[in-house]
This record gives C-alpha cells, sequence and structure tokens, in this order.
C-alpha cells in the first residue's frame, strides 16, 4: 500500500508542477522507492502535466529499467539515479527548465531567500554545475549519462538546488511533497528577487532567517491539499 500511495503522489507531482510552470512539455519528477531505496520511479518520457499511474516506470540507481519494460525513458534520467545514490536523505527529486531559474542560471548573480517560503529550498545557498567542467567539448546541455549525473550530484552536495547554466534548475528533498513545495518556491523566489532588484537594493534574509523560515511538514501538506483540490 505504501508505495501505491508514493506513485499516486508521484502522478499528482507531475500535474501540480506542469500546473504552476514548473515543469511545461518537458523536465521530470521521481520518487524513492519507500520500500527498496535502491530503485526509484519516474515517469516514461512524456509531457510531465500528461503522466498517468500506468506511465511510470523503475529503475535501480544506475537508472537501468526493467527488462521487462522497453518503453521509451527519459535521457537524463541519470540525473536522478546518481542523486539518490549519494544522498540517502534525498527520496525524491525535480528536474526542470523554469525560465525564472534559467537567468540566475546564467548569471553570477547569487539567489538568495528573499521571502519566507523560499527557505526550504535555499537556505544555505545554492551549487551551480557548469557542464563545460565535465564535458569539455560541445554539448547539447543535457546530462545524458552516469558520469555526467555523477558530476550533477557531486556539485549539488549538500544543498536543495543546484542550478544548471543554459539549461535550468535540480531540487531534491527527502518526501516528494517537499520537493514540489521546494521546487514552486524556488521558481517564485527567483521571479521576486529579479523584480526586487530591478526596484533598488532588496534586503535578503539572513542565513538564520532562511534556515528558521523552512516550513515544517504541516506547512507543506496544508499548501499540497489546497495543490491536489486544484487538480480535482
Amino acid at each position: 500500500m505504501e508505495i501505491d500511495v508514493a506513485i499516486a503522489d508521484l502522478v499528482r507531482a507531475n500535474r501540480i508542477l506542469s500546473r504552476h510552470q514548473v515543469l511545461d512539455g518537458y523536465g521530470h519528477v521521481s520518487i524513492r522507492n519507500p520500500a527498496d531505496p535502491e530503485r526509484y520511479h519516474i515517469s516514461r518520457d512524456i509531457a510531465p502535466g500528461l503522466v498517468t499511474i500506468a506511465d511510470v516506470m523503475t529503475f535501480d540507481l544506475d537508472s537501468r529499467q526493467s527488462c521487462t519494460d522497453m518503453r521509451s525513458s527519459y535521457v537524463e534520467r541519470f540525473i536522478h539515479g546518481e542523486i539518490y545514490k549519494r544522498r540517502r536523505d534525498v527520496h525524491a527529486v525535480v528536474h526542470c527548465h523554469s525560465p525564472d531559474l534559467v537567468a540566475f542560471a546564467a548569471v553570477k548573480t547569487p539567489l538568495r531567500t528573499i521571502y519566507h517560503m523560499a527557505g526550504a529550498a535555499l537556505a544555505g545557498g545554492t551549487a551551480r554545475f557548469e557542464i563545460r567542467d565535465h564535458h569539455p567539448d560541445s554539448s547539447d546541455m543535457l546530462v545524458r549519462s552516469g558520469p555526467l549525473g555523477a558530476a550533477l550530484a557531486d556539485v549539488l552536495g549538500e544543498h536543495a538546488v543546484v542550478l544548471m547554466r543554459g539549461h535550468g534548475a535540480t531540487v531534491v528533498a527527502p518526501t516528494i511533497r517537499q520537493v514540489v513545495f521546494r521546487a514552486i518556491y524556488a521558481q517564485t523566489n527567483a521571479r521576486v528577487q529579479a523584480q526586487a532588484m530591478l526596484l533598488g537594493d532588496p534586503k535578503f534574509l539572513s542565513d538564520e532567517e532562511a534556515r528558521l523560515a523552512n516550513i515544517g511538514e504541516g506547512g507543506v501538506e496544508r499548501a499540497w491539499a489546497l495543490w491536489c483540490h486544484e487538480d480535482s
């Protein structure tokens, strides 16, 4: 039954993130198998807003799919498997191409917590992944292999968010509901920060304020209930 709930939440996460334009026709979200931490679940290669339970596939942490399921899979699934290998505290991963986050991935200006709802995602700052450091020849910017996924996971370190130049961002969390919350509010924070910087000299949350503003499980559940209602 636990896996059934996890898969149902994964499907909802795809739809919620699509509605909030964190994901569009591209991007993906995964969840670690609650009964077998050496496996994770992610949709087959379709637009996130179209995902149903029947679309969910199973992979090991090397991102190899079951030999009985030969459906097309996301080429960047290695992002998920390699992060799960290195971060035992992570049980859900979002990879997105949000324009608000792409903008901060392209400049030296750091993405910083400017309001409390983003504390869970941005306390302690973000990591930055430069694919040229690991793929010196010209590339299509995609994390298409285990070694590139491992490089991204190493750069992520203990952060909740890693920005990817010319590409997007990857967000991690202990639960699927928390990763949805973090991804939505990281994107919103990026938009608010860009607006505030145009207006003047913004006052950011201190590291301690950002840490203390980390919305707890109860706050996440409140938002999740609303987002599920909107999806019904």
